[in-house]
């Protein structure tokens, strides 16, 4: 079986990678970022965006702490209000404990396209950051799925049925954990060249869970540079 950290990483011309985790708030900006400054662009047809897994717990060997994420809420959602947020406002025990359902839903869901994948991504971030459901549960998974209306959930509960997309998780998972992919999100464009955490310089005040993140810079229009060249290289 060939190693997957040493695959290429480079797309072909129209097409952006991008490497993440569902409950990273730094991807949520950046893809909601991505589809609002492609629409704008009017390039939905010339860019697609190849969504790939980050899978924090499995690099960090633990599920990602809520009072992290709850943290980074208010922080973030000042730097990008339309993406979509609120404090988890379910009952605890609904808080997901695992995103890796998700992510193997969104990769499961490339059978079909590439744009529902897109769509499933981009609902399920939303259900978790501004809708506070449990994106672990295969039941929220599907129902975001059909709110989508261009996922086939049919297809995509029988990929989820026989697990078809979870080698592609793991080989993911081992790319993430090498020297190649620094964090989530983790762009690669047609050209060559990657763009880690695109716009935003970010530090810390205390410790992850108990302090909360500071912006030193925040440039959305990174984000046209991106797509142009996606489009165009």
């Amino acid at each position: 079986m060939p190693d997957p950290t040493t695959a290429d990483l480079t797309p072909p011309r129209g097409v952006v990678t991008v490497f993440s985790d569902i409950w990273c708030s730094f991807a949520h900006i950046a893809i909601h970022r991505l589809h609002a400054t492609r629409a704008r662009l009017g390039l939905e047809e010339q860019v697609s965006f190849d969504l790939r897994a980050f899978p924090l717990e499995l690099l960090n060997d633990a599920p990602s702490p809520r009072p992290g994420t709850d943290s980074e809420v208010a922080r973030m959602a000042s730097l990008e209000p339309a993406a979509g947020w609120q404090l988890w406002q379910a009952k605890d025990w609904l808080y997901p404990s695992t995103t890796l359902p998700a992510l193997e839903a969104v990769l499961a869901a490339k059978e079909q396209s590439l744009n529902a994948s897109e769509q499933l991504d981009l609902g399920l971030r939303r259900a978790f950051w501004a809708e506070s459901r449990c994106i672990s549960h295969r039941k929220v998974i599907l129902e975001v799925a059909a709110d989508t209306g261009v996922v086939d959930v049919e297809a995509l509960t029988e990929a989820l049925d026989d697990g078809r997309a979870r080698r592609a998780l793991a080989d993911q998972a081992a790319q993430s954990a090498s020297d190649r992919i620094n964090c989530s999100p983790h762009l690669f464009l047609p050209d060559g060249s990657d763009h880690a955490n695109p716009g935003i310089d970010v530090g810390w005040e205390g410790a992850y869970g108990i302090g909360w993140p500071v912006i030193s810079s925040d440039d959305p229009k990174v984000f046209e540079d991106i797509l142009l060249r996606a489009a165009t290289e």
